[in-house]
């Protein structure tokens, strides 16, 4: 909310001052009296702009210690359960809304616009773009993001066909029956990749008309293991899995954005023809800090990028950020005189706790905190990797992922225990940073004991999982020779 703390001379986050007023209400003007005789349209007065008051996010003293080293648990969804809000815990009293705008104030006084402001200007420079060349705004989930983005996309080119692998999120096809787009579905490679030699196929029968492109940058679906609060894996009914939810978010894929620009272009595709909403999901975030990734810029010709608040940053209530170019908003948006602000976001109203809490997480850890984690999380993930394939167990991990796929237990009791996301042959487990090697070894090592139980007397046989992840990754005895 506004004047919910602010940050001293060392950077450290301020409590409230006493005579702080959370009721208070800015006056705005008002426009001028018009007479019902009078055949003039009145103006519609919008909120003053927040950007130039937003509260910036500031990098950390580099002594500062990060709290990735702490094991938190909660019965929820497999997030980054990291994290620790005690000290915002008196903002329940206020009901905080954020509606309209995030840079023009609305009619409602009780709001954290400067503090969303100041989380989108963090997004902003790590996605490498100018605090005059974009807007954005928090949204309640990585869905929502990609909802508005995809709808920039189809606003900017109105006859355009959405191109988005078979792989990806629900929602993207969900976009499509929402603005009744004409929707075309790309193959993806064992990995899990789009399928680029598809894609330009699929392109060059329709040359006529403009291409909206949905890329992956890592999709995930989260259910929270009862059983064991202790480890977290993804799960969902196997027929849904088939349908909507295969490939990228079981094996966390990652699509290589540049060669989807350079399959655009040598398709004939100009600049003006395309437009690329990137769905960030967790590596949206993740990317930035891995050497040698593929990075998502506004430099390069796209056109938005979303991504999940609660997921690697870690926050109590679902929430996500979505960047797109400002000079493509204006394509949707529409003043609401009652509100004094603007329309451009998909929601009216939206949650204002939110940002102060990823803002606070975001001063709290920086840039330097964000890239330790998810270096702790990749170096664990290829050492659960390792571990499996030294165990005998068949295993693939994306080379920018830290989801491992392996071989489905044979017992439907320890699915159950582990609450396992099975497809077919195949599991997976998603290292987080709360995800400790010593989790990751207790696993295993019930894993192994029940194997051996498995493979006993030959009641049961190892999975071949070639067709899933490819032949250098099975340990079937059919390829373990190979």
């Amino acid at each position: 909310m506004v004047g919910s703390g602010h940050l001293g001379a060392n950077g450290t986050v301020e409590p409230l001052p006493e005579d702080f007023d959370a009721s208070a209400v800015i006056k705005e003007p008002v426009p001028p009296t018009i007479a019902e005789s009078e055949n003039v349209k009145r103006a519609i007065v919008l909120g003053k702009n927040v950007h130039t008051l937003c509260l910036e996010v500031t990098e950390p003293d580099a002594d500062d210690e990060i709290t990735g080293e702490r094991d938190a648990y909660m019965a929820s969804y497999p997030y980054n359960l990291d994290f620790d809000y005690g000290a915002l815990s008196q903002l329940q009293h206020f009901s905080i809304n954020n509606l309209g705008d995030p840079f023009i104030e609305s009619n409602y006084g009780v709001h954290s616009r400067q503090f969303e402001v100041g989380v989108l200007d963090w997004f902003a420079r790590l996605w490498e773009i100018e605090k005059d060349e974009y807007w954005g705004y928090m949204t309640n989930c990585g869905t929502e993001g990609n909802l508005h983005g995809i709808l920039v996309g189809r606003e900017v080119l109105p006859d355009g066909i959405l191109y988005a692998s078979q792989e990806s999120h629900y929602s993207v096809f969900k976009a499509a029956r929402m603005y009744r787009m004409d929707c075309m579905k790309i193959v993806t490679l064992h990995t899990g990749e789009i399928d680029c030699n598809d894609f330009k196929a699929k392109l060059l029968l329709h040359k006529d008309k403009p291409a909206i492109v949905n890329v992956n940058i890592g999709k995930f679906l989260y259910l929270y293991c009862p059983s064991s609060p202790a480890f977290f894996f993804y799960f969902a009914d196997v027929d849904s899995y088939r349908r909507n939810f295969a490939g990228t978010t079981v094996k966390g894929a990652v699509d290589d954005l540049d060669l989807v620009i350079k399959t655009l272009e040598d398709t004939g595709f100009s600049r003006d023809k395309f437009y690329i909403h990137c769905d960030g999901a967790l590596f949206g975030l993740m990317m930035p800090f891995v050497k040698l990734a593929p990075k998502v810029s506004f430099k390069k010709p796209i056109g938005s990028v979303s991504v999940s608040g609660h997921k690697f940053v870690g926050c109590p209530m679902p929430c996500g950020v979505q960047i797109t170019r400002l000079e493509h908003i204006n394509v949707l948006s529409n003043n609401v005189e009652y509100l004094a602000s603007r329309d451009a976001t998909i929601m009216g109203s939206r949650n204002g706790h939110a940002p102060i809490f990823l803002w606070y997480t975001l001063n709290r850890k920086g840039y330097r905190g964000f890239q330790k984690e998810v270096q702790k999380c990749l170096r664990n993930a290829h050492y659960f990797k390792d571990r499996l394939r030294e165990a005998g167990v068949g295993a693939m991990l994306n080379e920018l992922s830290s989801t491992v796929v392996f071989e489905r237990p044979h017992d439907e009791e320890f699915v159950r225990k582990w609450q396992l996301a099975c497809q077919g042959n195949i599991a997976h487990v998603v290292v987080m940073p709360n995800v400790t090697k010593g989790k990751l070894d207790d696993f295993l090592n019930e894993l192994v004991e029940k194997r051996a139980q498995w493979f006993k007397d030959g009641k049961f046989q190892q999975y071949c999982i070639a067709s899933e992840v490819g032949e250098t990754c099975c340990l079937c005895p059919l390829h373990k020779s190979k």
